[in-house]
């Protein structure tokens, strides 16, 4: 591969694309993401922020390594996994400041662990910049998912209640289907740049048969 050949992983796999309006159910390869955790309203919550602040130089730092190394690609979007104690909270309370989270963004499965060691010390040894407060928090793992579904919704964040009820509610009761997983959602928009009413998510939910 040269480096002219920039992969884009939103376009190369199919647990990236997802129907607005419907529930598609979708079999979900084992990916590899930087991941960090957090609790609590990402509103309010300074984690929140700190998550941010640590996740994206690092998603570069290696996205720039391995190009010199001769495999280029998209940095990909920002993803979570949230859920609470009490589901009910998430689903339809929507009371965030019980929230736990998983922010994360998916590499290629050809970054180790060495090169997020490296970028990690290089991102800390800038003498011009003050380095992510939780950068040393980061850390590479991958995630199974398995047989998910999902939809692409579209509007506030606040607005996916309603998708939510009738995903737990109707859609999965209706095809033999039970949660299995923690809910996950990739932000295909940039909210500090996107009206609220235009952000696009993907809605995922991981599931299993009801035995």
């Amino acid at each position: 591969m040269t480096t002219s050949e920039k992969i884009d992983f939103k376009r190369e796999l199919d647990c990236y694309r997802a129907p607005r309006g419907r529930f598609r159910v979708v079999d979900v390869p084992d990916l590899r993401y930087l991941m960090i955790d957090g609790h609590g309203d990402p509103n309010t919550e300074p984690a929140y922020v700190e998550a941010i602040e640590a996740l994206y130089p690092l998603a570069y730092r290696l996205k720039f390594a391995s190009k010199r190394a001769g495999r280029d690609y998209v940095v990909m979007p920002l993803e979570g996994l949230w859920w609470a104690d009490d589901m009910s909270a998430f689903t339809s309370a929507r009371d965030k400041s019980r929230w736990d989270w998983t922010l994360m963004i998916m590499v290629p499965d050809w970054i180790d662990e060495a090169m997020v060691a490296d970028a990690v010390e290089a991102i800390a040894a800038e003498p011009a910049k003050e380095p992510p407060r939780r950068l040393s928090e980061v850390r590479l793992a991958t995630l199974s998912e398995g047989r998910c579904v999902q939809t692409l919704h579209v509007g506030p964040y606040d607005d996916e209640a309603d998708v939510l009820a009738r995903l737990h509610d109707e859609f999965l009761p209706d095809n033999g289907l039970r949660p299995t997983g923690k809910h996950h959602e990739i932000y295909l928009s940039d909210a500090r740049k996107v009206a609220p009413e235009k952000l696009r998510t993907i809605l995922r939910q991981p599931v299993a048969p009801v035995s």
